[in-house]
């Protein structure tokens, strides 16, 4: 039975990949916090990273995207990652960081297009939704990680210390893309407030463009349906 189920998975993890990149993700907002108190957090933080990269290529697979852009970005991504952790040099982890910004905003980019590219709403195209807003999230997390690297002091917070933490950053950029404006992380350096404008532009956006469309395609799908 056990392998039953293990190739039932399988199966529909090949049909709905957005569905497992948006577990992955969410998954990792609770395990964040523990590999950030871990001795070997560091470690853990970078597999799961290379764990979410490879999965955001394989999402845009799935989409009209070029899958080679999205290997160009996330293999020197993984290897600059990998140089950083062991030379201790934050400008190897600023551009590792960066090269998996861009690769976040092109794979949502990707998914965008795809839920964009008809007039039907599938199960997968809102897994897709989902999908896409964390991989937003991920990708100005990243971007302000970046900023405080080369602007440090970029964020302030009530927690003590110049370097806001992974989980700060990804929690002010969730705060940001669904307009609930509940973070405690402020930015302070006009780079950084260009980048929070910029995360509040896609926030309202994403919501005004895709996440409308699809439930307007929803509504007239079931009307057309109670009409027949």
């Amino acid at each position: 039975m056990r392998p039953l189920l293990g190739l039932r998975w399988l199966v529909r993890a090949r049909r709905h990949p957005s569905a497992l990149l948006l577990a992955v993700q969410l998954l990792g907002v609770l395990l964040y916090p523990l590999m950030e108190r871990a001795a070997a957090g560091r470690a853990l933080f970078g597999a799961f990273g290379i764990l979410v990269l490879l999965l955001a290529v394989w999402v845009v697979k799935r989409s009209p995207a070029l899958s080679w852009v999205a290997w160009g970005l996330a293999l020197p991504a993984v290897l600059l990652s990998g140089a950083g952790a062991l030379l201790e040099q934050p400008a190897l982890w600023a551009m590792s960081q960066a090269l998996e910004s861009l690769l976040y905003f092109y794979a949502a980019g990707s998914l965008t297009a795809y839920m964009l590219a008809d007039h039907e709403v599938t199960r997968d195209e809102l897994y897709a939704a989902g999908a896409t807003f964390t991989l937003l999230a991920w990708a100005f997390a990243f971007a302000f990680s970046v900023c405080q690297i080369v602007y440090p002091g970029s964020f302030v917070a009530v927690s003590e210390g110049a370097h806001r933490s992974w989980m700060e950053l990804l929690y002010l950029s969730f705060s940001l893309l669904s307009g609930v404006g509940l973070s405690d992380v402020v930015p302070v350096l006009p780079q950084a407030r260009a980048l929070v404008m910029l995360a509040q532009f896609a926030g309202v956006m994403y919501i005004a463009l895709v996440v409308s469309r699809l439930i307007g395609l929803s509504i007239t799908a079931r009307r057309s349906g109670e009409g027949g």
